[in-house]
């Protein structure tokens, strides 16, 4: 630690009067923890995941996206409380308010919530004591027993703001028909007992799900349903998100929807897209292939994505750290420089040939002894032949593309 950080952080132990001594030790170690930030975020995230996260609970790509920016919220609000008392103490941060409301609504215990809120203060106290070590604080006890009072009061107010927004939409939920319906169907995905009859969709039927996104996202969903004669079963999850069935006695093909856009090109939504599937199971099957076709959705939105297409991709991104892993190995033998991005063109062109090098090359606008000279060159950077990784290569090119692989670098 510098010189003129120690400085900043010296405290008279005891000198119950030096409140600017207080309020400077507070600054430094606010100042200390903010660059450990994106690791402090990590480290609550995977704590998150360690509860064993479920999509059958409630738990789905939109909850674990709510869960992320709720974790980066707090870990700031948490930050600056350290920095300037709980006097400060203001509302919670809307990612935390918004992420108690979804796990109401989407049937996810208010213990199961509150275990992980504790287990994120947990891990900022442990962040906290290992910067005082660091700036050898060790004898400012009376110091540091004022940061920790901090963050005991930081807990007991999250907690019971967290409780109470979830106890109040718990309540919107039982007052309103609207989110009483979309409870039902959080239910049934669950696989709890209740009576399909009352959502009015019949269930025996083949099934299509999908999750549409944007502003008037549930007009979209019943302009497409009415447009592809099937029934719906639609409910909003959000004023920009909604989750829609479409069902009939004949299997929907992709191909249906796609011509639907072509005619009425719904502006402003982006669309995710199961596979056809019957029977109430096959109705649960399809719209955890839409969620998990949002996670790619989410970070490249385009006008449909179909799990059929992404099904690899969206299974290695429900780990980011396997994902980052993923690039790395198969991507980081090619450099970052102008080897490295010429080798990754080159990839893409080839696979999106077919593996053909001459019509990769066509693509490339060099001639096709050029990109087998590069594709030796990859191989023999790799330490593979193509053949033998191209799924695992075409996984990490389009990971890189999503932004997962400099994730690691800040995450």
């Amino acid at each position: 630690m510098a010189r003129t950080d120690a400085k900043r952080l010296r405290l008279v132990d005891g000198a119950g009067d030096d409140q600017a001594s207080l309020a400077s030790l507070r600054t430094g170690l606010a100042e200390r923890l903010r660059p450990r930030r994106p690791e402090l975020e990590a480290a609550i995230f995977a704590r998150f995941r360690e509860t064993g996260y479920d999509p059958a609970l409630g738990e789905d790509a939109e909850y674990v996206a709510g869960a992320r920016a709720a974790v980066a919220e707090a870990v700031d609000y948490g930050l600056t409380a350290i920095e300037r008392g709980e006097e400060w103490f203001d509302t919670i941060p809307p990612a935390a308010v918004a992420q108690a409301r979804r796990a109401a609504r989407n049937c996810v215990s208010l213990e199961r919530v509150l275990l992980r809120n504790n287990a994120g203060h947990a891990l900022l106290g442990d962040f906290v004591m290992q910067e005082a070590e660091h700036a050898d604080l060790s004898s400012q006890r009376i110091a540091l027993r004022h940061v920790l009072r901090t963050l005991g009061a930081l807990l007991d107010h999250f907690t019971a703001s967290i409780a109470n927004e979830y106890q109040q939409e718990l309540e919107r939920v039982a007052s309103s028909p609207e989110l009483r319906r979309t409870e039902r169907v959080q239910r049934l995905l669950a696989g709890a007992a209740i009576d399909p009859g009352e959502l009015d969709y019949d269930f025996d039927a083949e099934h299509l799900g999908l999750i549409a996104m944007g502003a008037r996202a549930g007009d979209a969903a019943r302009t497409l349903a009415a447009g592809l004669g099937r029934q719906l079963l639609l409910v909003s999850r959000s004023d920009e998100t909604a989750w829609a069935w479409f069902g009939g006695q004949r299997r929907l093909a992709i191909a249906d929807i796609e011509r639907q856009l072509s005619a009425r090109d719904p502006t402003g939504v982006s669309l995710a897209v199961g596979a056809p599937a019957s029977g109430i199971d096959g109705w649960r099957l399809t719209h955890r292939q839409a969620q998990a076709a949002m996670l790619v959705a989410l970070r490249r939105p385009q006008r449909l994505t179909s799990y059929a297409d992404v099904a690899l991709l969206a299974a290695v991104l429900r780990d980011r750290e396997l994902a980052r892993s993923l690039v790395e190995i198969h991507l980081s033998p090619l450099g970052i420089q102008r080897d490295g991005q010429i080798s990754r063109e080159t990839l893409r062109a080839y696979f999106a040939a077919g593996c053909n090098a001459a019509t990769a090359a066509a693509a490339l606008k060099v001639d096709r002894h050029t990109v087998e000279r590069r594709l030796h060159t990859i191989e023999t950077r790799l330490g593979h032949m193509l053949h033998t990784c191209r799924a695992e290569l075409e996984v990490a090119l389009r990971l890189e593309e999503l932004g997962e692989a400099g994730a690691g670098q800040n995450v």
